[in-house]
């Protein structure tokens, strides 16, 4: 029997961590990633290139990034953007 993150139903099988930073900057963009995950690769002078560097060797961080991806495209809870007061 396949691991469930091997398992074709999860998400994320098949996605790059690449395409899932991606896909929250082009919907969300760095300020937003920054609020609700605030890591410096974030917050200060980001990129594609530092901040996948710093999730690959951060698991803590990476599951954060990837569980708000998962959340967002099933359309759950705070997968919008935040309202503005």
């Amino acid at each position: 029997m396949a691991s469930p993150s091997q398992h074709p139903r999860d998400p994320l099988h098949g996605v790059t961590l690449q395409k899932v930073l991606e896909h929250l900057l082009n919907k969300y963009g760095w300020q937003e990633m920054g609020n609700r995950i605030p890591i410096r690769c974030f917050t200060y002078n980001p990129s594609i290139k530092s901040s996948l560097t710093f999730l690959r060797r951060t698991p803590w961080a990476r599951e954060k990034v990837e569980a708000w991806y998962v959340v967002d495209i099933r359309g759950g809870f705070g997968s919008g953007p935040m309202p503005k007061n």
